[in-house]
Parts: structure tokens; sequence; C-alpha cells
């Protein structure tokens, strides 16, 4: 991974000191509210319900040992004992008092972390595939191409007050397992027959109050050309953005009021005038600026098949537990010997996402002793073990269920993904955790939920959608009627390579309907399936809404004829 030298660990201190100092003049009256908010934003915190919230950047979803034990320390030492994975693979603190929060902002940054523009209308953290570098379908990996965006848009004068937040989203696979085209600009590394590596783009993602898909803008930019590019797109956004409406101020608004021929044409002209220019030589990326940046993101140190390699066959044969494990949470990984471990962070009666302070000790000391130091965060707010030799797989297991973090559970109902909602968040109309909790009792037994199988469920407490509900094959939407908490439901969204955005199926239901509500859907789906192979999403696109509508308001017709 990029380890920061002397001048970004400078930056980091000089921020950690410039931030203490507005939080001093402003606890002490100096700063009024509106000037320190803009402040505190663009160091990560915001304020929520109770309490602030603090939202450290996780570039690329890529952590080390060092930064998980610093992070269980923070945990205990600054909040309650747990912290928060998002969607964008940033991790959250909901309980930091003000006046430590410096504080907090140091420790972090021993260890190269911090909450620099994770808030605010500037450039948000860049996400990625969490399989990069381990996948076999991979083509390109993305982090180097991920971090030398990172270092160019971080604090950038031009691009750090933009209309609205900004997010990019890489992806190097032919699978998109990063969701990259809900995010503003969406970046596909591809390699041309000849050997010739560039990138297609996606421009006007984005979820919340009108969720849309990304839109390709060009299908072969040229390798050199990354910040050219970025450059012309944040560019006419900058300048084109909607600035007098905060719902109407993202770049996918500009797509949709200019339409998709003027909307391209404005960013192809701003690119060909950056690329006539002297600016030209300033933007482009060198071989050797691609190469040093490689030589951070090397494969680790594997051994040979021979020394690694395991059938686990027997292993699962005598127990039932560790071989659910196997089939649910363990991937191919590229290299002979080596699987892909997924830790769930879904377990019964813990909020999804939500990770204690011991549970990172656990993981430290798990990534250290059997996949080279390293832990990387998901778009599905669970975290993987990219590099496990076969042979170490049931000693990791034994590892990961003695902290909790084993529920054999990945990609199935109860891997939930979820937005904190009205239990913290300012702008939630309904809470998130007690309905996750409510559906997953409904499913809590494996026999039940390997019968319904793959099925991507999410849900969002508000219209901002940081749950992601709308590209969820069952999306759910908290919503405020009269002061009661309510939710709708969206069916057939995706959010990768078959990206799709679902559609409302109708009225809304009750906090104590949603629970059931969902249970009927799936049931419906069972029985609606063609076999048993059919997922949740292929019967969906088959039959379409209709049946599964009549599933979710099931019983409503026969009362109203009675």
């Amino acid at each position: 991974m990029y380890r920061y030298d002397e001048l970004d660990r400078a930056l980091l201190e000089q921020r950690v000191a410039q931030f203490r100092d507005q939080t001093r003049r402003y606890l002490e009256g100096e700063l009024a509210e509106d000037e320190f908010r803009a402040l505190r934003l663009r160091n990560g915190l915001y304020q929520q319900r109770f309490a602030p919230m603090l939202r450290i950047s996780v570039p690329y979803g890529l952590l080390e040992s060092a930064q998980l034990r610093k992070l269980a320390h923070v945990t205990r030492r600054y909040d309650r004992g747990y912290a928060h994975f998002t969607t964008r693979q940033n991790i959250q603190l909901n309980w930091p008092q003000l006046a430590e929060v410096p504080d907090l902002l140091a420790e972090l940054a021993e260890v190269q972390l911090h909450g620099i523009q994770a808030c605010g209308n500037d450039t948000r953290n860049i996400t990625s595939d969490y399989l990069a570098g381990v996948a076999a379908d991979e083509v390109i990996d993305p982090r180097p191409y991920c971090e030398l965006l990172r270092q160019f848009v971080t604090l950038h004068p031009e691009f750090y007050w933009l209309p609205r937040k900004f997010k990019f989203g890489f992806s190097g696979a032919s699978v998109d397992r990063a969701a990259t085209r809900t995010n503003d600009v969406a970046v596909h590394l591809l390699r041309r027959e000849h050997g010739a590596i560039g990138y297609r783009f996606f421009v006007g993602g984005g979820l919340g109050r009108l969720p849309m898909l990304g839109q390709e803008m060009s299908s072969f930019v040229p390798e050199s050309d990354l910040l050219l590019y970025v450059t012309a797109i944040l560019r006419t956004f900058n300048r084109f953005g909607r600035r007098d409406n905060i719902h109407k101020a993202r770049i996918k608004i500009v797509l949709r009021e200019w339409g998709y021929e003027r909307f391209r044409a404005a960013i192809e002209a701003e690119y060909a005038a950056i690329r006539g220019s002297a600016e030209r030589a300033q933007l482009a990326l060198l071989p050797e600026d691609i190469e040093r940046m490689r030589a951070h993101f090397t494969a680790p140190a594997y051994r040979p098949p021979a020394e690694v390699a395991l059938d686990t066959g027997a292993l699962a044969a005598r127990e039932a537990r560790f071989a659910a494990w196997l089939k649910r949470n363990v991937r191919a990984h590229r290299v002979r010997g080596y699987r892909v471990v997924f830790v769930s962070l879904k377990a019964p009666d813990q909020a999804p996402g939500d990770c204690t302070a011991a549970q990172f000790e656990a993981l430290a000391g798990i990534c250290d002793a059997y996949s080279f130091g390293e832990l990387r965060s998901t778009y599905e707010q669970n975290l993987v073990l990219a590099d496990v030799a076969e042979r170490d797989l049931h000693a990791v297991w034994l590892r990961l269920d003695a902290a909790g973090l084993a529920t054999p559970n990945i990609g199935l109902v109860t891997d939930m993904v979820c937005c904190p909602g009205l239990d913290f968040c300012s702008l939630a109309n309904a809470s998130s955790i007690g309905v996750a909790h409510d559906i997953y009792r409904r499913f809590d037994s494996l026999d039940a939920q390997y019968e319904v199988g793959p099925i991507r469920l999410t849900m969002s407490g508000c219209m901002n959608g940081c749950g992601h509900h709308s590209v969820g094959h069952i999306g759910i939407l908290g919503v405020d009627k009269h002061g009661e908490e309510w939710y709708q439901v969206t069916l057939g969204g995706s959010p990768g390579t078959d990206a799709a955005i679902g559609e409302r199926v109708g009225r809304a239901l009750a906090r104590n309907e949603i629970a059931a509500g969902v249970e009927r859907l799936i049931r419906g789906y069972l029985e609606l399936r063609s076999d048993e192979d059919e997922t949740f999403i292929e019967c969906y696109r088959r039959v379409g809404l209709a049946p599964f509508k009549a599933c979710l308001y099931e019983g409503e017709a026969e009362a109203a004829a009675a």
C-alpha cells in the first residue's frame, strides 16, 4: 500500500495543528457557527443528532495492521468502543467530543489516517474494487491510479469549493465490485488488443433524491491523460453546477438538464483545450510517474503452492460450521494455494457495518499472522483478508469465530447494507438498524438463507441514500409521515456490472409492517422462480414488478373486497 513520505506526514501535522486552532477559536466564541461548519466539514466532522461524527477516509478501502490497532485505541479513548464502516469504504466514529477531536486527529495522523475532505463540497474518498490485485478477472490493478488521483485532487485549490460533493469509483476488472456507476465519475481501466492502457469514463452518477447511473463520456482516454480528463470534468461541473439549490447541485443535474450530447460536448471541449495548452505538460502522467506509484502496490511474498496449498474438504466434512463459512465467506484467488476471506460485519444483533475495538485488535493480529498485515473494507460494509494461504484457513476461521466475525452470510439476505439511520443521523427520517434486526430474525437460520440464495437487501434512513437503497435487489427507504416512521420499497436495483435503479413498488409500509413485507417478497420469489438456480434479481427481471407487488401487499385486495 502507499505509505506517506516526509511531505505527506508534514502536511498531516500542519493540518491537525490548523484544525486544533480553529476548534479552540470556535469553542472560545471567536468563530461563528457558519464559519466553523465549513472548516470542520473539510476535516471529516459532522454534527449528528446526539454528538459529532468523525468520518475517517480509507482510500480505496486499504488498511494495515498498525492502523487497525490505532482504531481500536481511539474507539476506546474517544468514542464508545466501536466504529462503523460505510458503503464508501470509510470509517465513522459516532460519539467523539468536539474538544477532543484535534487530539483524536493527531493520533490518527501517526498511522496516516485522517478526515481531510471526508465531508464538504469537495472531492471525497476514492473507492475501488476490494479485490484489486487478487481477482482472477482483473485486467489492471486500479490502486496506483486511485492514489495518483487522490494526491492530485486533495486540497486542490480549484476543486476545493465545488457546487456539491464529488465522488470517484474505480474498477480494473471485468466485474464491477465497487458500484462505480453510482459515483459522479466512474473510471474503468482497460487494455486494448495492442496493449495500450486507458480509461473508460462514466459521468453523472449519484443516488439520493434523484438516483442516476453514470453515462459513458469516453470509451478510451489514454493512460497519460487521467488527470487531464478529470480536470475537464471537474471544471465543467465547477462552472455550470447549480449553487442556488442544494438538492440540484450534483453533476447529475447538469447532465439531466442539458441532455447527454450537450453535456458530453462541454467536457470534450474542455479536454481538448487542456490538451492544446501548456497545462498538458503539467497534468500528463509520465511512464515513470505510473511506475513509481505501482511500486507501492506490488504483490506480497507469496509462498510456493507446495508450501501453502491444502484441500480443506476433510476438515469441512468434520465441522459443519467451518464448512458453512468456507462455502459463503471464502473465494478464489488468482495465486494458486491462496484464498480471499470475507469477514462478515453482519452478525446477529449487531448494527450492519459496526466493528468493536476488540474486533479491530483481533483483526490486526489475524492480518499480521495470515494476510501480510493488510485488510480491506468493501462496498457492502464487510471486510476482506485478501491473501490467506489455504493451509491457514481453519486457523483464520477459529480466530474470526472467537471475535464474532465469522458469520457465514456473505451475499445472503442477512448481509444487509444499512446506514445508521435515525439512531444517529440528524438527516434521517426513520430508523434503519432496528428494521435490519427485525429482518435478520426472520431469516436467521442458514438453511433459510441458503434456500433464498444470493440477494442484495439495502436500506437508507432518508432520501440521501447512504444505504444505497436505490440499487438494492430489495431497497428500503425510511420516510416520515406526520411524525411516524414509514418505509418505501424498491425492487430490481443493482450496483455492479448489471447496474440498474430500482422501481418503486407502491405505498409505504409502517414500521411494524416492513419486516413482514420483506419476508412476503422473498417467499414470493421462492414461488415465482423457475428453478433453484434462478436468483432473485434474475427472477425479477424475468417476471417484472406486478407479481412481486402482489406479494408485498398480499391480503389487501381481499380485505378491501370484504
